[in-house]
């Protein structure tokens, strides 16, 4: 059985990328935080249709509470074979007013989620000699971006962390690769305020934001994609060329 763990998929990226896996035929956990409501609701909703899907509470920050979530997993659907590891937090600050309780948590979170993932689901990835795993980074961890150097920072430490596991794990059949979205229309863009959105689409080639299903699309594709690993692939409408 083809198993997905998305992991921050009760809302916007996460949510489309665990909605069209479901409808491809994965079994699929869709993890949460805070967010217990909307995380149920797609989950009925997928059920639904006939899919097998499953959802769980876990910070993935929390070593602990990713192992219970992955066993969890295990016991019901049977090893993770794709891990889309989505969860994420960003903030925007001057750097000179960056807390170190801020600067923590978002390493935490960010990265430290992709590696309290990927350290629990690689076991049996290793034994099977096979597997994918998808990080999602951001055009900012390419370029980087004012007032967002915590959140550019750990999303440029997530390239890095792809592109050299990518090169540790070729050799036992595992694929690691990496998407890069733009500026996409998610819940966590909306505190930007609409007059800077409507600026942002201004300055993208095409005209407008992303939407979160275009980049389902681009993970489920590199998921897939068996002869290809160790790639950043940006999706942003040609914001940067």
């Amino acid at each position: 059985m083809k198993v997905a763990l998305v992991t921050g998929s009760s809302r916007g990226i996460g949510a489309a990328t665990a909605r069209l896996l479901a409808e491809k035929g994965y079994a699929v956990c869709i993890n949460y935080l805070e967010r217990r409501d909307r995380a149920e609701e797609l989950e009925s909703t997928l059920r639904r249709k006939g899919c097998a899907v499953m959802s769980r509470q876990a910070d993935v920050a929390d070593p602990k509470a990713v192992e219970r979530m992955v066993r969890q997993i295990e016991a019901e659907f049977g090893p993770v074979t794709l891990l889309v590891n989505n969860a994420g937090i960003a903030e925007q600050h001057q750097f000179q007013d960056i807390t170190r309780e801020v600067w923590d948590r978002m390493f935490d979170v960010n990265l430290g989620g992709c590696f309290n993932t990927i350290q629990q689901v690689l076991p049996n990835m290793l034994h099977e000699h096979a597997g994918s795993i998808v990080n999602i980074s951001s055009i900012w961890g390419n370029h980087g971006a004012s007032c967002e150097v915590a959140y550019s920072s750990t999303k440029h430490a997530i390239i890095g962390l792809t592109r050299s596991l990518a090169a540790e794990l070729a050799p036992s059949g595992i694929r690691v690769n990496c998407v890069a979205p733009g500026v996409i229309d998610t819940d966590m863009v909306q505190v930007l305020g609409r007059e800077t959105l409507d600026n942002l689409a201004e300055e993208i080639p095409m005209g407008r934001l992303g939407r979160p299903e275009e980049i389902a699309a681009m993970i489920c594709s590199l998921a897939e994609a068996e002869y290809t690993t160790g790639q950043v692939l940006t999706v942003d409408g040609g914001f940067i060329i």
